[in-house]
């Protein structure tokens, strides 16, 4: 069974940056697309942005595309998300997920989810 572990969160100011890490234990992530999705206090659950397996495809939501960036290490089992130019409206818990499905952006396709790591930009 994959467990998936974020890690990177934190505050920062708008304009700033962060990188968030999704790590594999218990299994692997071979095959696998993965997925960065973020929930804001009150919102709904909402897609960000997915890497196809091995690494070939992305797929991004408009809101951060040409700001955030996938990618994944697949030697070390783990998935990048860099986020630059931060504005106050990224501040969310941000999850990574896991599934077979691509594309997809749709949150019950991915059948494997991490605990989320939180990330607050300041104005």
């Amino acid at each position: 069974q994959v467990q998936l572990v974020e890690s990177g969160g934190g505050l920062v100011q708008a304009g700033g940056s962060l990188r968030l890490s999704c790590a594999a234990s218990g299994g692997t992530l071979t095959t696998l697309n993965v997925g960065w999705f973020r929930q804001a206090v009150g919102k709904e659950r909402e897609f960000v942005a997915a890497v196809r397996w091995p690494g070939s495809s992305t797929d991004y939501a408009d809101s951060v595309k040409g700001r955030f960036t996938i990618s994944r290490d697949n030697a070390k089992n783990t998935v990048y998300l860099q986020m630059n130019s931060l504005k106050p409206e990224d501040t969310a818990v941000y999850y990574c997920a896991a599934t077979w499905t691509w594309p997809s952006r749709a949150r019950g396709a991915y059948g494997y989810w991490g605990q989320g790591t939180q990330g607050t930009v300041s104005s």
